[in-house]
C-alpha cells in the first residue's frame, strides 16, 4: 500500500511564483518516491477545481477574491479542516502555512497522521511588507500561532540555515529542523553563451516579485550611477500588487529613468530560461531587512540565474552566501548600497572574461549541488524517518 499524503498550500499552483515551482517539484519527488499525494490549494477562478498535477490529485478551493488576504487565508484553513474531517486515511499531512497548519498539528493524535511543517516564509515577518498598515497586535497573535504550529509539528523543513537558526531561536530543537535548499531543473536551465556586447545595449535582468524586501529600489538608485559610464537597460519581470507597481513606477519617473527601465508582468515559469538567456547580467538585490536577515529564505532566482550561465550580482548576506562563493560564482555588493551595486555592474560590463568565468563556475555549482532532484531526495529521507518512528 502506498503511503497517503495530504499536501496543503495557500498558493496558486501552477503559477509564476517561486512557491509554485517549489511545490510542484516537491510533489514530483513524493510521487516518484511512491507516495499517494493529494494536493489542496486555493483556486484563482481560472484553474479547474479538480485536477491532476505531477501525478498527484489536486482539489482547488474556490475563494472570494474580493475578500482581504486574512479572510481568504482563514477560509482556506476551514476548507482544509473540512476535508480532513471527511478523509481519515492520511498517514502524513504536509503543510506550508499556519492558516491550516495549527489545526492539523493540534489534531494529529485524534486522526492518527504524522505532520510536516514546511517553513518558507512566516506571515508575522512577511505580511507587513505586503500590507504596510497591518496591525502590530495582529502580527503578535500570528507569531503565537506560528510558534504553536512549530512546536506541535512532528518535523519541520526549511530552505536555509538562516531560517533554521531563526526557528531554533523560537525554542525549537535544531534536530527537528531539516534544511532543504531550493533547486533547479537541469532540463529547464542549462548554460548558453553570453550575448555579444557589440552593437547593442546590455541588459541587467531582475526576475521575481516586486515585494518591498526584494531591494528593487537599490537597483533603481544604482542605475544613474551606471549610466554615467555605460549604457545599460534594466529589465524587471515579476508580479506585484498595485501599490508596489505604483511605488516602483513613481521611483523610476522621479529619477528620469523611463527610457532605461522596462517593467513587465510575471511570465510562466517555462518562459524564464529564454528571458535569462537574453540577459547580460542578472541581479538579486535583496534588501537588508528582517525578512532576509532574520527569517531567511533560499531565492530560487539566484539558482536559476546561476544554472543558466549568467554572471550574477547579489546582496552580500548569509542567505546568498549559502548558495554562492564570492568572487568565484558571483560578485556581491553591500546590501542597500547603490554605489557598491553600480560598481559591481560596471566591473562586469568592463570585463567580459570575468563575466564568463563567474557564469561558468556558477552554472557548474548550481547544476551539481542545487538540483531539485537533490532536494527531493532530502525530503524523502524526512518522510522515511518520520514514518519509521
Amino acid at each position: 500500500m502506498m503511503t497517503r499524503v495530504l499536501y496543503t498550500a495557500f498558493d496558486i499552483v501552477p503559477s509564476p511564483k517561486g512557491a509554485s515551482t517549489h511545490i510542484l517539484h516537491n510533489i514530483r519527488g513524493l510521487v516518484n518516491g511512491q507516495f499517494d499525494v493529494q494536493l489542496l490549494t486555493p483556486n484563482d477562478g481560472l484553474l479547474p477545481n479538480v485536477d491532476m498535477v505531477e501525478g498527484a490529485r489536486v482539489a482547488r478551493i474556490p475563494q472570494d477574491l474580493t475578500q482581504n488576504f486574512l479572510a481568504r487565508a482563514t477560509h482556506f484553513g476551514k476548507a482544509v479542516i473540512n476535508h480532513i474531517a471527511l478523509h481519515h486515511d492520511y498517514e502524513v499531512i504536509h503543510y506550508r502555512s499556519i492558516w491550516d497548519g495549527l489545526f492539523i498539528a493540534q489534531n494529529k493524535k485524534h486522526f492518527g497522521y504524522k505532520t510536516i511543517f514546511e517553513v518558507n516564509g512566516l506571515p508575522s515577518i512577511e505580511l507587513k511588507y505586503h500590507y504596510p498598515g497591518v496591525d502590530s497586535g495582529l502580527l503578535a497573535k500570528i507569531k503565537e500561532q506560528e510558534m504553536a504550529t512549530l512546536h506541535l509539528s512532528d518535523a519541520v523543513v526549511c530552505p536555509s540555515n538562516v531560517t533554521r537558526e531563526y526557528i531554533a531561536s523560537l525554542g525549537l530543537s535544531r534536530k527537528l529542523v531539516t534544511v532543504i535548499p531550493n533547486g533547479v531543473s537541469p532540463s529547464d536551465f542549462s548554460p548558453s553563451p553570453l550575448p555579444s556586447r557589440e552593437g547593442r545595449i546590455p541588459t541587467l535582468l531582475y526576475i521575481g516579485t516586486l515585494a518591498d524586501w526584494q531591494g528593487l529600489e537599490v537597483v533603481i538608485n544604482a542605475l544613474p550611477k551606471i549610466l554615467e559610464h555605460r549604457d545599460i537597460r534594466l529589465e524587471i519581470v515579476g508580479r506585484g500588487r498595485s501599490r508596489q507597481r505604483k511605488v516602483l513606477s513613481k521611483h523610476i519617473r522621479k529619477l528620469g529613468l523611463e527610457g532605461s527601465v522596462i517593467v513587465q508582468p510575471a511570465v510562466p515559469h517555462h518562459g524564464i530560461p529564454a528571458l535569462i538567456a537574453d540577459a547580460d547580467i542578472c541581479v538579486a538585490p535583496l534588501g537588508l531587512n528582517d525578512r532576509n536577515v532574520t527569517q531567511g529564505a533560499c531565492p530560487i532566482k539566484v539558482l536559476e540565474y546561476m544554472a543558466a550561465g549568467r554572471p550574477l550580482i547579489a546582496s552580500n548576506m548569509p542567505i546568498v552566501r549559502e548558495l554562492v562563493r564570492e568572487g568565484v560564482d558571483a560578485l556581491l555588493f553591500s546590501p542597500n548600497d547603490p554605489d557598491d551595486l553600480a560598481q559591481q555592474v560596471l566591473t562586469l560590463l568592463n570585463d567580459l572574461g570575468m563575466s564568463k568565468r563567474l557564469a561558468d563556475s556558477a552554472s557548474e555549482r548550481a547544476l551539481t549541488k542545487f538540483t531539485w532532484h537533490e532536494s527531493q531526495k532530502k525530503l524523502i529521507k524526512v518522510y522515511e524517518k518520520l514514518l519509521s518512528t
